[in-house]
């Protein structure tokens, strides 16, 4: 997906109070009716409230998010419905969105006032990504996706049960209103989705039947004009790629192997969709390997092509981001948000990196550009380069972030300690996992492996390229100079940290030395010293440290999604170009080669995973979804041989 710069709308307002879109020189719904209409319109138009009740799930895409006012009025029905169903989820699309400010200046009705607080409060920096904001304890979700309408809908993957086509007027605003919009609103439609919208002109109706709905008019509020109404009943429903097929399963239950930040989060991820799991570990406790350092850092890229890994990293490091700020909430002084420095180093000087982010559009709330004298007042440490500074960046302890993950499942996780799995088989529909001496430890229609480079003996290693990389950690304490918030780039430095300096990290593959090492230290203390100009004078030998092992790809992104079945993507004929089109193996799962941005990547990642297992929309985009899937490994490989040949 090519991502242009969001320009966030400027907010004019009439004499008669109305807010006024200069660039579409049309008015926003006015407050006083905007409940109305939205109830009207979009909710009665689409049978709700009455459609949801029962259901596990629900789904609503909105063609133009606007003030707000459609999901706060849906939001409110939801909260308000005896019977409602168990999750919301909500998707709109806004390539002109609100600033926080001018969404809070909004006058909403009384009804509604304390929804649009709350959801000013999560407002996200205006990145072109797609936002996943959480409210009522994971119960109502929106995805919130920022940029043009005819590109978001081919990156959405959700099946929909309800659409609301709002927007300005298709005289004011054609290109919302062409017929490559509904043919992917067809796309994306459950049989039987209803669809509404406040205008009747002859063009969205005609567009509507030629994608496979069925149209009427129907008479408009208080009578003043005719809407439009739809149902999707297409004489065949298009075919879904095999990855993007949902088949759930009559339990709800799954095995998570590995207690790391990976697997905690996915069990976390998992209960917000009502599913229970049981996270199993050879440790005694969670997050004692690779999660087990002190603290770690997060935090996002900005790069002049913003192509998928930028686009990956902002995503995940918005959502750390809100995890850690809710986790800091719960459990206490677990790291910090307060922002992160990663010193450029490659000559490039502020100005040109000031002339990158206006390019791209990219806002201060997310990422800005220091020379190296404000990056130094910053950090309160002196700094030789300028820096990219990361508002919503910052650290973290990992052990306290599992912990968290697995606090918030409640009672749909359960930690089982001390078991290590020695293989996994199928039988009957269901997963094994088996001790050594072949007793069964547990079984489920659905296994997550989530335990590093252990998820590929268990897989039989399939050929994925993956590296087991070694890493060693310094620390000592702190009585050396320690900036205010974390300092990365060819190498970090922490606040700090329970007394500590910790800064670091060596990097050696196929390294198995488990023992810390002076010459390590060595290196750690002499990368410090080109990172931060700070020369510490100690004998390496007196510095303490940690080793650990963490497993990278060769394309720097993780793995995230159902495992391929190779023995069916070898059979002639299966279509292998794209990643989402490989078969599968039923129910089972892979959450690895995390590498060393765990805490960037976990919660996102465990996101988009429970997703993909619940039959739920799925908050990144297909194009990103295909990046870190599994499959992709069998597909380059197709490609290269379609080239050969």
């Amino acid at each position: 997906m090519k991502t242009r710069p969001i320009v966030p709308a400027h907010l004019q307002w009439t004499d008669e109070g109305v807010p006024f879109s200069d660039e579409f020189d049309d008015v926003y719904h006015p407050a006083a009716g905007a409940l109305e209409q939205a109830r009207h319109v979009f909710l009665a138009g689409t049978g709700l409230p009455e459609r949801w009740q029962g259901r596990e799930r629900f789904v609503v895409l909105e063609t133009g998010f606007g003030l707000g006012n459609n999901f706060l009025a849906t939001w409110d029905a939801w909260r308000r419905s005896e019977q409602r169903c168990r999750q919301l989820h909500f998707i709109s699309i806004e390539q002109r969105p609100l600033t926080r400010d001018d969404l809070r200046a909004v006058q909403r009705d009384a009804s509604l006032a304390d929804l649009a607080s709350r959801l000013a409060d999560a407002w996200p920096p205006l990145t072109p990504n797609l936002h996943r904001l959480s409210f009522d304890d994971g119960r109502v979700e929106l995805l919130l996706a920022l940029g043009d309408v005819a590109a978001w809908l081919p990156e959405l993957v959700a099946q929909v049960d309800a659409f609301y086509l709002d927007g300005f007027a298709p005289a004011k605003n054609p290109q919302m209103w062409q017929p490559r919009i509904y043919r992917a609103m067809a796309r994306l439609a459950a049989r039987g989705a209803t669809a509404a919208t406040w205008t009747a002109a002859r063009s969205v109706r005609d567009g509507l039947v030629s994608a496979g709905f069925d149209v009427t008019r129907a008479s408009g509020r208080r009578g003043k004009r005719d809407i439009t109404l739809a149902t999707y009943t297409p004489a065949f429903m298009p075919r879904r790629a095999t990855a993007r097929k949902h088949a759930p399963t009559a339990s709800r239950e799954a095995l998570v192997v590995g207690a790391g930040l990976a697997g905690c989060a996915v069990a976390w991820a998992l209960a917000e969709h009502g599913w229970r799991s049981v996270v199993l570990d050879r440790e005694s406790a969670p997050a004692q390997a690779a999660s087990g350092n002190l603290a770690g850092l997060f935090h996002g890229i900005a790069n002049p092509q913003d192509g998928t890994h930028a686009r990956f990293n902002r995503a995940a490091a918005i959502a750390t981001q809100r995890v850690v700020e809710q986790a800091a909430l719960t459990r206490g002084a677990i790291g910090s948000v307060q922002g992160l420095l990663r010193l450029e180093t490659s000559g490039t000087d502020a100005a040109s990196m000031r002339a990158m982010l206006a390019q791209q559009g990219l806002p201060a709330d997310y990422v800005a550009a220091l020379d190296a004298a404000d990056a130094s007042r910053s950090s309160g440490i002196p700094l030789e380069h300028p820096a990219w500074f990361y508002p919503g960046g910052g650290w973290v302890r990992p052990v306290e972030l599992a912990n968290w993950f697995l606090d918030r499942a409640g009672a749909n996780a359960t930690f089982r300690g001390g078991v290590t799995v020695h293989s996994l088989h199928r039988i009957d529909g269901r997963w094994q996992l088996l001790a050594a001496d072949g007793a069964t430890i547990a079984e489920a229609e659905t296994i997550v492996l989530a335990n590093a480079g252990d998820a590929l003996r268990l897989l039989g290693h399939p050929s994925w390229p993956i590296r087991r990389l070694r890493g060693q950690v310094s620390m000592l304490p702190a009585t050396v100079p320690l900036p205010r918030i974390p300092v990365t780039g060819a190498g970090y430095l922490l606040p700090e940290v329970d007394g500590m300096a910790m800064f670091g990290a060596s990097s050696q593959p196929n390294d198995d030395d488990p023992t810390v090492r002076a010459s390590d230290h060595a290196h750690n203390l002499a990368q410090l010293a080109r990172l931060t100009r700070t020369a510490i004078g100690l004998a390496s030998d007196s510095i303490q440290g940690r080793t650990g092992w963490r497993w990278s790809t060769d394309d720097r992104l993780p793995i995230v999604g159902a495992v391929p079945d190779a023995a069916a993507a070898a059979v002639p004929g299966v279509r292998l170009d794209q990643a989402r089109f490989v078969p599968r193996l039923p129910g089972l799962f892979a959450f690895t080669a995390l590498g060393s941005r765990g805490i960037t990547w976990s919660a996102l990642s465990a996101q988009a995973l429970a997703a993909t297992i619940c039959g739920a929309p799925v908050p990144i985009e297909s194009s990103l979804l295909d990046a870190i899937d599994p499959a992709r490994f069998i597909t380059r490989e197709a490609r290269r041989e379609a080239n050969r040949g």
